[in-house]
């Protein structure tokens, strides 16, 4: 890196997704020349691909409620988060000229459920600032000398520049750019780093053939799912997903997937509850199962009393053995109970996103890395994961706020900055 008094100050934000975005946009705003370096064709790719089926952009629970999804993470990342929270969020999309709602789940969307207009207009500004944007631009650590350099359509570039921020991304989804290529050449600066694990995932269930290919695809709604992590912590919380042919994803299981994840890293393999029938009690339940049914099978029976049918009498059909099955006090006891034995998560390519990275002992409060001065970092490489329902972007847009306000704290105490302070 550079340095230099008399000139305006570069940064290179090596990564265009949102949380070094939002780190252009606070260093422009502070006169700074900011160039945006990023290893795809465009930016923001992994920012679409998660607005297809209508962006989520943050949340508008309560703040103690919000904080809490973010877990063992929530004492370092509160304070962030309260300077720029769901409704910041809102506000800076209202900025852009996007209008938002709140959803039925206390999700909050753009009124038209799309990702492009909103990363267009972002964009435009961002360049009007004079931000300037690299694609294909892939950084590849550093060279035998220290120095930080890239790779790129006309070869090997060295980067110039006073401060880096580095904004890559976790390791999911690889074509999109977020391919923890990163993790190794951090190790060898002697950063202190957790190994990535998949988040937000699906996990594989050992379904017989008939199962899979019967049910593969169908959606499993209204059920509460109930599991207990390694250390004790437990969830609980009604939803739906989806069967794979593998297993099982979708809102309901990335919620629990901490726990799920932790869990099979501890014992090899675990067990999450399903309650089929989250509305009725138990004992509304053994006494529907429990009546007589005269000449009826007991699936049209299920059907009739109960309202069972389809995925969910196959999924106590293939967690239960025959003998349970046919018990109808263990039948009772599984509807609203079933244990669904999960294996293993999905690869971590196929993870929404993904825990471990950076971690915030290796940093300051600014984000700057303590073994290299100079060098920040943001977004979903620090080591903190979050569910989906906006708290992912969220996190990432403040995280990028504070490392580029770190980046302005460093330049004012190495005096490159005083003679352009207001």
């Amino acid at each position: 890196m550079t340095t230099s008094s008399q000139a305006t100050a570069r940064v290179a934000i090596i990564g265009g997704g949102p949380a070094g975005l939002m780190a252009a946009e606070v260093l422009v705003e502070h006169g700074l020349q900011v160039a945006v370096y990023e290893a795809m064709p465009s930016v923001g790719r992994k920012f679409l691909l998660a607005g297809v089926g209508g962006l989520n952009i943050t949340h508008s629970e309560a703040s103690d409620l919000f904080l809490s999804r973010y877990a063992e993470r929530s004492a370092e990342l509160g304070p962030w988060l309260a300077a720029f929270d769901g409704s910041a969020v809102r506000a800076w999309a209202q900025g852009l000229g996007v209008e938002t709602f709140v959803g039925s789940s206390g999700r909050v969307f753009p009124r038209e459920m799309k990702a492009a207009p909103l990363l267009r207009a972002w964009l435009s500004r961002l360049r009007a600032a004079g931000v300037s944007f690299h694609v294909r631009h892939r950084w590849q650590g550093w060279n035998a000398s220290g120095q930080p350099y890239l790779t790129s359509p006309h070869g090997e570039q060295l980067l110039s520049a006073d401060v880096v921020l580095l904004a890559l991304g976790g390791g999911s989804w690889q074509k999109f750019g977020s391919d923890g290529a990163w993790w190794p050449w951090l190790q060898q600066r002697g950063i202190a780093l957790s190994p990535l694990q998949a988040a937000n995932c699906g996990f594989d269930a050992d379904w017989s053939p008939h199962f899979a290919d019967k049910f593969a695809g169908t959606p499993l709604k209204s059920v509460r799912l109930s599991c207990t992590g390694p250390s004790g912590q437990s969830l609980q919380r009604a939803g739906e997903f989806v069967i794979t042919a593998s297993g099982v994803e979708g809102s309901l299981i990335y919620a629990a997937a901490a726990l799920l994840r932790d869990s099979i890293s501890a014992h090899g393999s675990t067990l999450a509850y399903l309650d089929l029938l989250p509305d009725r009690s138990a004992d509304w339940v053994h006494a529907a199962v429990t009546h007589p049914r005269g000449s009826r099978s007991l699936s049209s029976h299920l059907q009739s009393r109960l309202g069972l049918k389809g995925v969910k009498v196959g999924l106590l059909h293939e967690c239960l053995s025959k003998q349970q099955f046919n018990d109808m006090a263990e039948l009772a006891r599984a509807i609203k109970a079933l244990p669904l034995r999960l294996l293993r998560p999905r690869p971590l390519d196929e993870a929404i996103s993904t825990a471990g990275g950076v971690s915030f002992a290796a940093l300051d409060e600014h984000l700057m890395l303590k073994a290299l001065p100079g060098v920040f970092c943001a977004g979903e490489m620090l080591d903190w994961e979050a569910p989906t329902g906006g708290y992912l972007l969220t996190a990432c847009l403040a995280t990028g706020r504070v490392a580029a306000q770190g980046v302005v704290h460093w330049l004012q105490a190495q005096g490159q900055m005083e003679s352009r302070q207001a």
